[in-house]
């Protein structure tokens, strides 16, 4: 029997800007992490921890934190909560400033995982302080960073609130598995957004790539961990464990459908605008994304494909120079109260990764409190996959591929 079609909405959320640079999850040098998720037992794994980087012992930075009551905090853009009377106050940090006596300086100066990446790995790679106490990147692109010996260790101690009320499918990443140097900052989901103004629902990978009423009304991502996870699944094959036959035979499925011009385009967020418009008609989407839209406009339908969806996480981690280091572990503990989880989550629409948020959400909004997109259950966790972990080498290689059919 078929999982519901389309999961359900909020009243409340707010749309989003639009047209912000690349993505969050934008894939060139790196692959989601692996390891799929299951009902009762779900697990979030990660990248493999291969290849060197600067030793951990030769980076130890002096924690000013006790002297110096602030912190510095780089996120992605639109990924924090904003006063609508004041867009640039943020309540939950104000709350934290309140409540501790820390000062944030919080930037949303991350585009893209390997542009911010390549602009502060010389000075890490040096020792050298980047002026960031806090950063937040997507698994693949977290674990390497790690690999590197670019980020702090944290003491559980520091964060009781991190291990207590962290979700279960979130706790075994294969890069990270005690949480040692990353904490999920928000997750989501990969599937099917339909504008139903313009079309029927889509239910399938092949339906989205083949049915004649979507000629050239399709985009898909240029993530490759999004993309081919979904195509791969539509093989009936397991995205977390699949063969280079089994991606090559993925890889021709998709690019049969760009060479019959059934591909609009490859896109990064600036989909979002041609499916609110309806010059899009069906894109493999991310879940936030597609919640907000649904906001404005109840035709605009985030579907799980039969075939299941992907699931990812975007990390926050302490870089190995941070001179706040310990402020930021407190800010981290922080968000990690489920009071504080809902608000920032009625305000992201993304998974939240907190336990006990659902039952702070319904206080605030109880439909959003019962939407899927935020708070999955078992039912959708047990449909739910995570792209393989991959070697270097894999990575380069499947990379090349996907980048060939994509025509970059």
């Amino acid at each position: 029997m078929r999982a519901p079609a389309t999961l359900s909405s909020p009243a409340r959320a707010l749309l989003r800007a639009v047209g912000r640079p690349v993505t969050r999850r934008r894939l060139l040098q790196g692959a989601l992490a692996g390891g799929a998720v299951a009902a009762g037992a779900a697990t979030l794994g990660g990248c493999g921890l291969e290849g060197t980087g600067v030793a951990r012992a030769n980076c130890t930075a002096v924690d000013r934190s006790a002297t110096e009551r602030r912190l510095a905090f780089s996120n992605w853009v639109q990924y924090i909560d904003v006063d609508e009377r004041d867009p640039n106050r943020r309540p939950t940090l104000a709350a934290f400033t309140a409540k501790t006596g820390i000062k944030v300086d919080y930037t949303e100066d991350i585009n893209d995982n390997n542009e911010f990446f390549g602009r502060i790995r010389a000075q890490l790679a040096a020792c050298q302080d980047i002026q960031r106490d806090l950063v937040v990147f997507t698994d693949w692109m977290a674990a390497k960073f790690i690999r590197n010996g670019f980020a702090e260790s944290i003491a559980p101690a520091r964060m009781p609130a991190v291990h207590r009320n962290v979700l279960p499918s979130l706790k075994l990443r294969s890069y990270d598995r005690e949480f040692a140097y990353s904490v999920p900052w928000q997750s989501g989901l990969t599937g099917i957004a339909v504008n139903t103004r313009v079309t029927a629902e889509v239910h399938t990978v092949d339906e989205l790539l083949t049915r004649p009423d979507l000629a050239g009304r399709v985009t898909v991502p240029m993530e490759m961990s999004d993309t081919m996870g979904l195509l791969i699944a539509s093989l009936g094959k397991d995205p977390a464990d699949f063969t280079p036959e089994d991606f090559d035979a993925a890889l021709d499925k998709l690019n049969r459908a760009v060479q019959a011009g059934h591909i609009r385009r490859f896109s990064g967020n600036e989909y979002v605008q041609d499916l609110a418009k309806g010059d899009v008609a069906a894109a493999i989407a991310w879940s936030g994304d597609a919640l907000q839209l649904n906001t404005n406009d109840p035709k605009i339908k985030f579907i799980g494909p039969d075939e299941g969806l992907m699931i990812w996480s975007d990390c926050a981690l302490i870089p190995s120079t941070a001179a706040h280091a310990a402020n930021a572990a407190k800010l981290l503990d922080y968000y990690y109260d489920p009071a504080v989880a809902a608000e920032l989550a009625a305000w992201v629409n993304y998974v939240c990764p907190v336990v006990g948020a659902q039952e702070e959400m319904a206080k605030i909004d109880p439909e959003l409190a019962e939407n899927e997109l935020i708070f999955p259950g078992p039912s959708l966790l047990g449909r739910v996959h995570a792209f393989k972990a991959l070697s270097d080498s894999e990575e380069r290689a499947y990379q090349a591929k996907f980048s060939a059919v994509m025509g970059t």
